[in-house]
């Protein structure tokens, strides 16, 4: 390591050292104890250096990665090329492994679609859906491709638009402007909390049936959970949410077994060539069907 990145932190040291990865990627190896000097782990990602260590670094996949198994399934690919791939998700499919839902998921499917998949990190998955939530992601395909990707989403460069079904009339066009973190009680929730990350949707009403609305909602953060909490906390529940709703949204769902979410529009500049690009997709037909149902309701 140069003289010149004495002093600096471990982390700063190693993203300019390593550009090709984002700052959370190396922060990751470092807690991980991937990160060694003669032998020492270097796990704190605030230490300084003095200068001219000889830094070690294993960059192999982690074993949890590697038993990820390939498994052929059919993915709406909206967009291909050799640095990202761009898919409709249907609601259903689970993005990444964790408990009780170790196969079958987009990363599996990702593993088989392309055999590049498995040298990059989560088969270069960069931002998620929930289970339920249908509509577009973008992965990538390249290891440079992700770290783009990555810090596009931090910059907050990436533009999401969802779709929504809502409960009650609400205003014509607003923003939510609350910090969200999770449920103090119940753990598997996200809730609006002063202790929460700051977190900001806008949202405009596109039809009103006589009783819920279709809005787009729009992201400028992107915490988990972020419209359905949001919509929640200002009395217009998601349709068919079955974590957030109540029994009113609920009892309006018509049948729509999840909640009615759909990302319709992604827009994002591409990390080789830098020009900005968009896509579209139709709303899912579960949610067409709601919909179609609501607007009988008004007669």
């Amino acid at each position: 390591m140069s003289e010149a990145l004495a002093g600096k932190r471990l982390d700063v040291a190693l993203a300019e050292m390593l550009p090709e990865h984002s700052r959370s990627r190396l922060q990751g190896w470092i807690r991980d104890g991937r990160v060694t000097s003669r032998g020492t782990v270097l796990a704190d990602v605030k230490q300084r250096l003095r200068g001219n260590e000889l830094l070690l670094i294993n960059e192999d996949v982690p074993e949890a990665e590697q038993s990820h198994a390939p498994e052929v399934m059919p993915l709406d690919i909206v967009f291909e090329d050799e640095h990202l791939i761009v898919l409709n998700k249907p609601a259903g499919l689970v993005v990444h492994p964790g408990s009780g839902n170790w196969t079958g998921t987009l990363l599996n499917g990702l593993l088989a679609h392309s055999s590049a998949a498995a040298e990059i990190p989560r088969a270069g998955i960069v931002h998620r859906l929930d289970k339920e939530t249908s509509g577009l992601m973008v992965v990538a395909k390249t290891l440079p491709a992700q770290t783009h990707l990555v810090r596009q989403l931090q910059a907050r460069s990436v533009k999401r638009e969802y779709a929504a079904v809502v409960l009650g009339k609400p205003q014509l066009r607003g923003t939510v402007d609350a910090p969200i973190g999770r449920h103090p009680t119940h753990r598997t929730k996200m809730a609006v909390s002063n202790n929460g990350r700051h977190a900001r949707t806008h949202y405009e009403v596109v039809e009103q049936f006589a009783d819920a609305a279709w809005v787009m909602c729009s992201l400028e953060t992107g915490r988990t959970h972020q419209i359905r909490v949001h919509m929640a906390h200002i009395d217009h529940p998601l349709l068919g949410d079955p974590v957030y709703g109540n029994r009113r949204s609920a009892s309006l769902a018509h049948g729509l077994t999840r909640q009615a979410l759909h990302a319709f529009r992604l827009g994002l500049e591409h990390p080789c060539s830098g020009q900005r690009m968009q896509w579209e997709v139709p709303l899912a037909a579960d949610i067409v069907v709601l919909m179609t149902s609501l607007r009988g309701d008004g007669k």
